[in-house]
């Protein structure tokens, strides 16, 4: 019988280490997956940055198209310096089109997400709102500016609302997607052990959903820098958007692109802690 016991014993001991032993190994391999995808994505940045100066010593027209060198060289001098003069340096209107863009995205999200989730636990709730996501979600955010600043002038609270009402439709519809998408069968275990409805919507249901709602929201990021840079070309003082605006009426074209770049950098900065926030939430990923 103590024999038995003992194989029974060496045996378990011995799948938990061949369990642990392929873990381990799968670990690795996804290191030198996502290290090959880096060593791409550098790549396909080097190249993309070739052409670029190739293309501007063939064009020779730096109004045109100015180098490389010359666009770094304007970073660095408006990164501290304003533009125009009575304006601020580039570094603080980054500053400010990206809190613009974190405070409507947050608002717009947690709606988004709050309303979604009250759709799909009550069908009436979801029938009486349904359409009027489906006939917003297509009207371009930029459609509002003449009303928002009608309404609430050229202040802060505008641009705010203009990425408010790109996030909302964009968060109920992926959020929505994500809770039907969860197995009916995690809800029946939860209620099966004791859960309420509350209890197995917010800490089960929206969980298991956390990588879709992500995905909709690195989608609204995308959305939110495309409403506010072009609110602050029209109605801004400050931001990139009115940065670029002005930089291209005196066509100083070297500071459009440090504009533009500007917004790339942030946007992949922030996509990036999206990406970090599916990770922490989705073990599966890690």
């Amino acid at each position: 019988m103590l024999s038995v016991l003992a194989e029974d014993r060496s045996g378990t001991r011995q799948e938990d280490l061949d369990e642990a032993l392929d873990l381990a190994t799968e670990r690795r391999e996804r290191r030198r997956r996502r290290a090959r995808h880096l060593g791409m994505s550098v790549a396909g940045l080097a190249l993309g940055v070739a052409v670029w100066e190739v293309a501007a010593l063939i064009i020779g027209d730096a109004t045109l198209l100015p180098s490389v060198q010359a666009t770094v060289n304007t970073f660095f001098t408006y990164i501290g310096q304003p533009y125009p003069t009575e304006s601020d340096p580039l570094w603080q209107d980054i500053l400010v089109s990206t809190e613009r863009i974190l405070i409507g995205f947050s608002l717009g999200t947690f709606v988004g997400i709050a309303l979604g989730s009250l759709m799909h636990a009550i069908r009436p709730v979801r029938h009486l709102v349904d359409p009027i996501i489906e006939v917003t979600r297509p009207l371009p955010p930029l459609a509002f500016i003449p009303l928002l600043i009608v309404w609430f002038g050229i202040g802060e609270l505008p641009k705010i609302v203009l990425i408010f009402i790109g996030v909302v439709p964009i968060m109920v519809v992926a959020t929505l997607a994500a809770l039907d998408s969860v197995p009916h069968e995690l809800e029946l275990c939860a209620r099966t052990l004791g859960a309420s409805k509350h209890y197995t919507l917010t800490r089960v249901q929206v969980r298991a959903a956390i990588p879709g709602i992500v995905t909709g929201m690195r989608i609204a990021m995308a959305g939110s820098w495309t409403s506010i840079v072009a609110a602050e070309m029209i109605a801004a003082t400050s931001g990139v958007g009115y940065l670029i605006l002005q930089a291209g009426n005196y066509l100083r074209t070297s500071l459009v692109f440090c504009g533009i770049i500007s917004i790339g950098i942030m946007g992949l900065l922030l996509d990036g802690c999206l990406r970090l926030l599916l990770r922490w939430a989705d073990p599966t990923r890690r």
